[in-house]
């Protein structure tokens, strides 16, 4: 029991940046505009994330907080880059998001160099640290999954599952957004900007993308490097279109690609994994990715504005 207690709990860590990345993507694309970029906006977050901790760590026991926020702030200015060729310029979305990935490919790299004279950042000794919560760690089922042994960056992650599902289906805000996203003529005939709801709607995105990455890269790493993320940005469009553009259905989504990272760490001790080759496990989550993109991704149906640019004077 205590082995199935921990897969779970390893399940949510791993899925932790995934879904917080995805849930930025939902709300970018419930604006209309796609956002292939989300895999260069966890790499921008997770190198300042990185970079302000191991700056800050000598002075203060916060630097992991202030790191998070730092990832968030460079995902969020980031991503005007996308919302600005996107929204204003009309260009080609995914071409925009393209070319913000391969900027943040070199980019990481090149202020690497000048920061710390090596193609990836110092390592740090102050990220997150996983925590048991004595009382709550004994409630029965509940304790060993969500209170033992894990980082607090987890619980932001189902915070936000709840906040995106209430602003987005209880607030005009949300009802604006998604409007925006399926029909943006109407929004504009009631004179809701369409381009205030899209640049709202790309900015929480590279907010959330870089807020994923620092995550990822202060709870499964030391230090920054250009393979820190290795593709998750990418899963966490595939959990997007998987969970069908809805909080909780990402909040799943995420759980399941998040579970498939985990079975390397435990394939000696089940027997039915046991003779698998590691590379396997190394292969997996990207398999399934495709695999649930394959299967699902032609069943389900997004915003019917996503990615194409607003257009005032057509309809």
């Amino acid at each position: 029991m205590e082995t199935f207690y921990s897969m779970i709990v390893l399940t949510l860590i791993f899925s932790t940046p995934i879904l917080i990345t995805a849930i930025g993507g939902l709300f970018s694309e419930r604006s209309g505009v796609v956002n292939i970029a989300l895999e260069g906006l966890m790499m921008f977050g997770a190198f300042f994330a990185a970079t302000v901790t191991v700056l800050l760590e000598p002075y203060t026991a916060a630097a992991p907080w202030i790191g998070l926020l730092a990832g968030a702030l460079a995902g969020g200015i980031v991503s005007l880059l996308h919302a600005y060729l996107s929204i204003n310029l009309k260009s080609d979305q995914v071409i925009s998001g393209t070319a913000i990935n391969m900027f943040a490919l070199g980019m990481t790299i090149y202020l690497s160099q000048i920061i710390f004279h090596q193609q990836r950042t110092r390592a740090y000794t102050r990220g997150f640290i996983k925590t048991t919560y004595s009382g709550l760690s004994k409630i029965p089922v509940l304790g060993p999954i969500f209170f033992t042994n894990i980082y607090p960056t987890v619980y932001i992650a189902f915070l936000l599952v709840i906040v995106s599902w209430y602003v987005l289906y209880k607030t005009p805000f949300g009802l604006r957004l998604r409007a925006t996203g399926d029909n943006p003529h109407a929004v504009d005939s009631v004179g809701i900007s369409v381009y205030v709801q899209r640049y709202t709607g790309v900015v929480l995105s590279g907010l959330l993308g870089g807020l994923g990455g620092a995550v990822m890269v202060l709870t499964q790493d030391i230090q920054y490097t250009v393979l820190s993320i290795h593709g998750t940005g990418f899963i966490a469009l595939a959990a997007l279109i998987f969970g069908k553009w809805t909080p909780f259905g990402v909040l799943g989504a995420s759980l399941f690609f998040g579970s498939s990272q985990i079975l390397k760490v435990y394939s000696t001790n089940l027997s039915f994994l046991r003779y698998l080759p590691a590379e396997f496990f190394d292969m997996l989550p990207y398999l399934l990715t495709v695999t649930a993109l394959v299967f699902f991704s032609g069943k389900s149906s997004g915003p019917k504005a996503a990615g194409v640019p607003y257009d005032k004077g057509s309809r």
